[in-house]
């Protein structure tokens, strides 16, 4: 059975997680997913105040040569030991998640399709284009429950870093894509066409 790696990407809130858990749903104990995220690059050499100012939503903010290696070391049958990223100290933790090799490799997050070298391992290339106010509600949400921040630095950091960002590095991946999805994970028939994608491949149905 042939491995296939699939890229998934777009901005902030855009619904990539959601549309990942319903791709990994149908494909039961076939799936690993590497997120974006984990391969932040550890800023544990800066003082907080500074840290706080590097730009995360940046190509650059990425260790994307770790996560291909990564990539490449699954499709060789091997596991990895992916990074644990904090949000709150902006670091990575000590220890590490052991991910083992599976038949599909999801790797999502908002600069994934920018990389042309990630782009290069991506067997499908997926965007999930979401309006722009419903992503920034949903990035506030999980950014006040699940690390912390106000909502006053929250919409700064999303005026001054963020839009920006997207508008400069993300929106124009879209180009890139074999499959866009509008609405994210609600987008049923998107999603169902992506599955019929990933069965031809992988399992010849």
């Amino acid at each position: 059975m042939k491995k296939l790696v699939i890229g998934v990407a777009g901005g902030t809130g855009s619904g990539k997680t959601t549309v990942v858990k319903k791709i990994a749903h149908c494909f039961p104990e076939q799936v690993v997913v590497l997120p974006q995220d984990a391969y932040y690059r550890d800023q544990s050499d800066l003082p907080m105040e500074e840290r706080r100012r590097v730009n995360y939503d940046h190509p650059l903010a990425f260790d994307n040569h770790l996560l291909i290696e990564h990539v490449k070391t699954l499709l060789k049958g091997e596991p990895v030991n992916q990074p644990i990223y904090s949000f709150i100290t902006y670091t990575r933790k000590g220890e590490t998640i052991l991910v083992q090799p599976q038949d599909i490799i999801i790797v999502e997050g908002i600069l994934i399709l920018e990389d042309p070298k990630i782009r290069q391992i991506l067997d499908v290339k997926v965007f999930v284009d979401t309006d722009a106010d419903e992503r920034f509600i949903r990035r506030l949400k999980r950014d006040i429950q699940e690390r912390g921040r106000s909502i006053d630095s929250i919409i700064d950091q999303y005026t001054q870093v963020v839009r920006p960002m997207h508008l400069q590095f993300v929106e124009p991946t879209k180009r890139y894509a074999d499959i866009i999805i509008p609405e994210g994970g609600d987008n049923e028939v998107a999603i169902d066409i992506l599955v019929s994608k990933i069965k031809t491949r992988i399992i010849g149905l």
